[in-house]
């Protein structure tokens, strides 16, 4: 059926192919019923995709050189992780630098036909940040001054500790150490993780609390 229908708009142009691609992977995405994003991958077009200002991972130009080289040589191996912004426009959760390559480098952008694979998230600014973050401890690529100031900018947001540390997979001495690190002292005053921080000490050190 679905070989059918692709013969029957062979000669169609390139955005109704589009149009036919996002429908066929989303009723793909719904009859299999595995709740992962990457299995519901949309051609957007690519000036709707737009970077983000909280990425804590930055690139040095050769690794940027090499990662132009890498989607000249193999192409775009993995979709950029969206989140909406609004009506057909998304901010980058992950992939901020593979969709510079994709929007600013002449052949790449022309063969994707100025369309971008992307996979969603529905998350609103905090949760976003998450994500990103996640994203980049995963891959042991995110910088730690910039990390911290993502942290205050949840604290900001009424995040409590507790959660921060649930989200972005740290336990209550990981957060500390981040504090001690980046001077965060103002952002995690409140005593929600300084108990827990007991517990952790008390048990590494033979009974002596944190200070």
């Amino acid at each position: 059926m679905i070989k059918q229908l692709l013969r029957q708009h062979q000669n169609a142009s390139f955005e109704e192919k589009v149009r036919i691609f996002n429908s066929i992977s989303e009723q793909l995405y719904e009859f299999i019923g595995l709740e992962h994003p990457v299995l519901n991958v949309q051609l957007v077009p690519i000036d709707r995709v737009q970077g983000n200002d909280y990425n804590p991972n930055r690139v040095a130009p050769p690794e940027m050189k090499l990662l132009e080289l890498s989607i000249r040589k193999d192409g775009l191996t993995a979709p950029i992780v969206v989140s909406s912004e609004q009506e057909n426009k998304w901010v980058v959760v992950d992939g901020f630098h593979r969709t510079r390559v994709c929007k600013n480098v002449p052949d790449v952008r022309s063969s994707l036909r100025g369309y971008i694979p992307v996979s969603r998230l529905d998350k609103i600014l905090e949760s976003r940040i998450a994500s990103t973050v996640r994203h980049n401890i995963a891959r042991g690529t995110h910088q730690v001054e910039l990390f911290a100031k993502l942290v205050a900018f949840l604290k900001r947001n009424d995040w409590s500790n507790q959660r921060i540390g649930e989200e972005l997979g740290m336990d209550a001495d990981e957060v500390l150490r981040l504090r001690q690190i980046t001077g965060l002292a103002e952002a995690f005053q409140d005593m929600e993780f300084s108990k827990s921080w007991e517990i952790v000490r008390r048990k590494t050190t033979g009974g002596h609390a944190a200070k």
